[in-house]
Order: C-alpha cells, then sequence, then structure tokens
C-alpha cells in the first residue's frame, strides 16, 4: 500500500478506464485550456444511488469511466418547498467517479469542485453545468474572486481561470502563478535561489504540494500555502509574488487572511501564528506577531467567520480551539464533536462546520461565546476533506445555508441547514463544547486520520 503526496494510502491497483468522450479543446497550444462540454448524463436519477466504491478499487490518478450517470440521495422534503425541509436535511448526492473530492467553491449558486483528477466540475442546481482541465493533476484548493477563479494544485502552482462573457459554460486559462515572466526574470540573480532538500529553487515558487488559498479582495492579494514550510503573498492585480514567509517547522496546512492587517496560519508542526502586514515600497512586509497554539498534535484547518470575530482551528486530535479576535485573541475552549481528526472548517454567521476523518460533519451555533452542537450530519463514507457553504436565497423567513461537502468517497452532500433550529429537532446532540476552562493546547497521543507527517 504506497503512500500518495497527499498523505492518503491508496492502493497500487488500479482498474483499466476509459478516456472521456465529452473533453474537447478549446485551444491547441496548452493542455491547461481544455474544457469540458455539457453532461448528457441525466441528473434526474430517481432511484437510490449506487455505493460509493472504496478508494483502494481503483486508481486515483486515473480517469474513471465518464459514462457514468449521477447519482442523487434525495431527501423525503421537496426542497422547493421551504415549509417542510427539515432543519438540517440531506438535498442531494453529486456523484462522478473520477476521484476523492479534495476542494469545494460555492459562488453565485454555482459549485466548483476539485479532485485528484485533472478536472475542476461546476455544478448548478445540483446537475453538472460544465466543467474545466488543468495537466497538473491534484486540485488541492479553489477560491473565487469575481470572474476569476484560483485553483491549487499538487505542484505547488496556482492556475487563474476565466470564465467567458459569451459563453459562461467556458472556461479558459488566464495564468499560472508564478508568471513565466516572473521566472525568467527572477532566474537571472543567483540570490534569488534558495535550497530546499538538496535541490535549487527559486523564491516565488512552492517546492512542495499546495496546500490552501486564501484572499483577501480588499488589498488585492492571494495567500498561498505550502507544504514546503512558508506562505507566498500574490498580488491580484499582476500576478507577481510580492513576499514568500518562512513560517513553520514544518507543513502549512492552512493560512486565512482576515480584515485589516492579520494573517493566520496552521501548521503541522502543531502551531497557530499571527502575522502582521506591512505594506513597503517592494510589495509587503510579514513579521510575526504570537503564537496562538503549540501542541503535539498537527493544526489541521483554520476558519474565520463573518464578521471577522472568531479563529477557529482544527487539529489532527479532533478538537475546534476557538479565539476571539476582538478580545485581544482571547482563547474561548475547545469544541469537542469528533472522534477523529477535523480535515475541514466553514463559519459562516453564527454557525460553525466541522468536517472529519471520522465521516460525519458537526454542526455548532454560536451565541456570544458559547457553541452548541446543534447537529451531526452522516452519510459519507469516507473522511470529509472539504466543506463549502452559502445563504439559501430561496428561503426568505429565517436563516437557511446550503453547506456543500467534499469527501473522499467521491462525492459531493448538499445539505440545508437552519440556524436558529430547536435543538431538540436535529438528528443527534450528544456532542458537547468543552467550557472556556478547556486546555488551550490539547495533549498528543491523538486518533490518526490516515494522513502522513500532519499533511493534509
Amino acid at each position: 500500500m504506497p503512500e500518495q503526496a497527499d498523505g492518503i494510502r491508496k492502493s497500487k491497483f488500479g482498474k483499466t478506464t476509459l478516456s472521456d468522450p465529452n473533453m474537447s479543446m478549446t485551444s491547441p497550444v496548452d493542455e491547461d485550456d481544455l474544457c469540458l462540454r455539457h453532461s448528457s448524463a441525466s441528473a434526474n436519477g430517481s432511484g437510490p444511488s449506487e455505493p460509493n466504491r472504496s478508494s483502494g478499487e481503483e486508481s486515483p490518478m486515473m480517469m474513471s469511466p465518464w459514462n457514468q450517470t449521477f447519482n442523487f440521495d434525495k431527501s423525503p422534503s421537496t426542497p422547493d418547498d421551504d415549509k417542510i425541509v427539515p432543519p438540517h436535511s440531506l438535498i442531494g448526492s453529486l456523484t462522478r467517479e473520477e476521484g476523492h473530492i479534495y476542494s469545494l467553491a460555492a459562488w453565485n449558486d454555482l459549485l466548483y469542485t476539485g479532485s485528484d483528477s485533472k478536472n475542476i466540475r461546476v455544478w448548478k442546481n445540483l446537475k453538472e453545468y460544465t466543467g474545466f482541465k488543468s495537466n497538473s493533476g491534484l486540485v488541492k484548493a479553489i477560491v473565487i474572486s469575481g470572474q476569476k477563479i484560483y485553483t491549487g494544485h499538487q505542484d505547488g502552482r496556482i492556475r487563474v481561470w476565466k470564465a467567458s462573457l459569451n459563453n459562461p459554460g467556458v472556461h479558459k486559462r488566464a495564468g499560472t502563478l508564478p508568471t513565466l515572466k516572473e521566472i525568467l526574470k527572477s532566474s537571472i540573480k543567483p540570490s534569488n535561489y534558495i535550497d530546499v532538500k538538496r535541490k535549487r529553487y527559486l523564491w516565488i515558487k512552492h517546492s512542495d504540494a499546495l496546500s490552501c488559498l486564501s484572499l483577501n479582495e480588499e488589498q488585492g492579494l492571494l495567500y498561498s500555502a505550502s507544504w514546503d514550510k512558508t506562505f507566498k503573498v500574490w498580488r491580484t492585480s499582476d500576478y507577481k509574488c510580492l513576499e514568500s514567509v518562512q513560517a513553520h517547522d514544518d507543513a502549512v496546512n492552512s493560512v486565512v487572511s482576515s480584515t485589516g492587517d492579520t494573517v493566520f496560519t496552521g501548521s503541522a508542526d502543531g502551531t497557530v501564528k499571527v502575522w502582521k502586514r506591512e505594506r513597503v515600497k517592494k510589495g509587503t512586509k510579514h513579521t510575526l506577531s504570537q503564537t496562538l497554539l503549540q501542541q503535539v498534535t498537527a493544526v489541521t484547518a483554520l476558519a474565520i467567520n463573518n464578521p471577522a470575530s472568531v479563529l477557529y482551528c482544527g487539529s489532527s486530535d479532533g478538537l475546534v480551539n476557538f479565539w476571539g479576535l476582538e478580545k485581544n485573541l482571547a482563547h474561548g475552549g475547545a469544541l469537542k464533536g469528533h472522534k477523529l481528526a477535523v480535515l475541514c472548517l466553514e463559519a459562516t454567521g453564527n454557525l460553525v462546520f466541522s468536517g472529519s476523518a471520522d465521516k460525519t460533519i458537526c454542526v455548532w451555533r454560536r451565541d456570544s461565546h458559547i457553541h452548541t452542537c446543534l447537529s451531526v450530519l452522516t452519510g459519507h463514507t469516507g473522511p470529509v476533506k472539504c466543506l463549502a457553504a452559502e445563504k439559501d436565497q430561496k428561503v426568505k423567513n429565517e436563516q437557511r445555508w446550503k453547506l456543500y461537502s467534499g469527501s473522499l468517497d467521491k462525492s459531493v452532500k448538499v445539505w440545508s441547514v437552519s440556524e436558529y433550529a430547536q435543538i431538540g429537532s436535529t438528528q443527534q446532540n450528544q456532542h458537547q463544547a468543552v467550557g472556556c476552562e478547556s486546555e488551550s493546547s490539547p495533549s498528543g497521543g491523538s486518533c490518526s486520520s490516515g494522513s502522513n507527517y500532519g499533511r493534509y
């Protein structure tokens, strides 16, 4: 059983798979410009979905058959009738047998999904809308700013995509970070090279897999973090790399840029660090302000709610620690709801969602400094790797959210979650928040999620 670069153990034996008959070349120049046509498969399957296959059943680096139909596990309720949708219910399940889901982004009723195939799929109204393809393989992160879609990849690079104004279903690559111009310009000076594991790299390049992306649209900055222990700062106007920060002693698993001049990073070295940004003539300068957490277990995910008042941190011991941004980063406690590692976090409104290697999603509601577990969402047959949420605009009489969860079971599930649901009406509520007196530095000996060296 070999270990892949992403740390998930997978079988080396895989079935022979077919190429995509729907794949068409929009430009003969670069494979990054490959675009997927609209799927001809039916999206209205009424029967129960087929069971998900295990990750070892076929090689994740190969394409799976493209003539698969999409399976939707509908809840007994009718989503169009807001009054009869349960407070926390499954709306549907998007399944395309082409690999584990590693990244999600929701924007304007569109859902972008990235997997360990080379494809970024775009979904609309629980149906496949379009898609596009990169030649870089595994898609580790997706963030969206207006008409630009940024994707972070296993090869350490960032791709920038734009949807066509004439045909929104067609996406073309607008750039790759770092740009060829910047690479050529930097390669002239020997001082621009750094030594990493006996190899020389330009400082503007990540020397290992990219783990996450974070946008600061107000400042026009894009942050990328990597297993190479650094985070880098990019200017979105011209894609120039402004700064590279040697941030941690191990892989950086998460970076989030808050309002103002604060940036947070979490690492496999067990620390959460706070950085302060300054604007300088050549770009930016980030200085370490403080270390919020220092523990044995790896920090796997970070999230900040909107408005920015609380920072949440998930780790491989299954805990979610949190700090009050408006209270001088005072530690507020830890949420204990998972048996295995927390792999992803999403915070929106007064809700916090935590996805775990235990295949569940905990829904937490924040009331001041108190967090209550409203529900535990179950249904995935593999670790929950990524989450995205957006306000359900169809519901006018209550705060209801659409939650998307991507899993290593190769599916994306869509949930309807009510912010003000009665606790008694939820599926489960046995998981409680550890009080404010809980330890801020959980001890080691945590449950293993199957990831290698704390890299996620």
